[in-house]
């Protein structure tokens, strides 16, 4: 294999790893301020709300 394919190889694996781990903390992120919202909606009673979202 030459240098060019394997330099291709490597950026396409990085691409598709990296929008894995962006996809994984987007919905991290949005899981998190959606909870934080209904449970400021409920009363805010809830675990963990007294901390202000982002």
């Amino acid at each position: 294999m030459t240098t060019t394919a394997i330099l291709m190889m490597l950026l396409a694996m990085g691409t598709i790893w990296g929008g894995l781990v962006v996809s994984v903390i987007w919905l991290v992120r949005s899981d998190r301020r959606v909870a934080a919202r209904e449970a400021a909606r409920a009363g805010g009673t809830g675990a963990g709300t007294t901390r202000g979202e982002g």
